[in-house]
């Protein structure tokens, strides 16, 4: 999904540096006219390296560098010295980064530490030098290895936001709104469908100076674990969050069904999701009376903690974050 500078998908290719030829070198020197073998061993070429860097939050700066290219090792030289090994590529990556095969959309690793590195593609082993070819048969052997030939792949890199609580519901249902009163973020809010197209982060302030992240991710419909909607682009997010918040505006036809629409998207995307701790959060409840939110208690879904909010007239949200809180210890 891409939109602005927010990239979570990327394709990159790459070739990892091919190792350094033995060297074939025989001693000569004044006085010694048959000094036998002395060739060094080839260089190790370089690797290419994905390192976890938590500054990023996106792959936006692979958009426009996708090809990578590792330097080659260098020969081998006279008086067994070893050739210089090829300089590795670094490629810094947000954690939460998934490293896919393109070829075969197996999973090759995951970054999810700061500073992590891991090889993506390993760089061709230096030949060994005549020196070691060297017997009481053959002692001045004229041959030596060739380096080995690097590794050369395209990878696909997904990004999954890692966030303490998601926000998971319906487009309009009041996540970006809530994001931008209990953070700093400023995501892009209009009163119609699919105003977020990218996953939004803040951090939301709590008691004695603590905090705790939330993700605001775009919307879901009926079908988004089959891909319709932006679905897998934005249900793979959900997967990081510690806790789930379903969000239902309290001027939703059947608050109990559209609960149940989302938690069978979830379900069909990945099962384990429903294991997570959730809360349910009833939007725009300053619409109500004390009347009816009494009346809408009853017919809330079952099995689930719900509290009633309303990010414009700061109803709640104390409340709140006390409760995500908990649930997040």
């Amino acid at each position: 999904m891409v939109e602005g500078n927010f990239v979570d998908y990327i394709r990159i290719h790459g070739k990892s540096g091919n190792g350094g030829g033995g060297s074939t070198h025989l001693r000569r020197e004044k006085y010694i006219p048959k000094g036998g073998p002395d060739g060094g061993d080839g260089g190790r070429g370089g690797h290419i390296i994905l390192k976890g860097n938590k500054q990023l939050w996106t792959l936006y700066h692979l958009k426009f560098k996708q090809h990578f290219k590792a330097e080659h090792g260098g020969h081998g030289g006279k008086q067994q010295s070893t050739g210089k090994d090829g300089e590795d590529v670094i490629i810094e990556v947000p954690l939460g980064t998934i490293v896919k095969d393109i070829k075969t959309d197996e999973v090759v690793f995951e970054i999810a530490e700061d500073r992590e590195e891991k090889i993506l593609l390993k760089g061709g082993m230096g030949g060994r030098g005549n020196t070691h070819f060297k017997s009481p048969t053959n002692q001045t052997p004229r041959y030596a290895q060739p380096g080995m030939d690097g590794e050369e792949n395209s990878f696909r890199l997904e990004l999954k936001l890692l966030a303490d609580v998601g926000l998971v519901g319906f487009p309009n249902a009041g996540k970006s709104t809530l994001l931008s009163v209990l953070t700093k973020a400023k995501p892009k809010i209009a009163d119609y469908p699919f105003t977020t197209l990218k996953p939004n982060l803040g951090i939301v302030p709590y008691r004695n100076h603590r905090s705790f992240v939330m993700a605001d991710i775009p919307g879901i419909i009926e079908g988004a674990a089959e891909g319709k909607g932006l679905g897998h682009h934005f249900l793979r997010h959900i997967e990081r969050n510690s806790v789930l918040l379903f969000m239902i505006p309290v001027d939703t036809t059947d608050i109990r069904k559209e609960f149940e629409i989302l938690k069978n998207e979830l379900k069909k995307h990945n099962p384990e999701l429903l294991d997570k701790e959730y809360l349910l959060a009833l939007s725009k409840s300053d619409m109500l009376d004390d009347e009816l939110m009494a009346e809408m208690k009853e017919e809330l879904p079952h099995g689930i903690e719900a509290i009633f909010i309303s990010s414009v007239a700061q109803i709640g949200l104390m409340e709140l974050k006390d409760k995500l809180w908990k649930l997040l210890q």
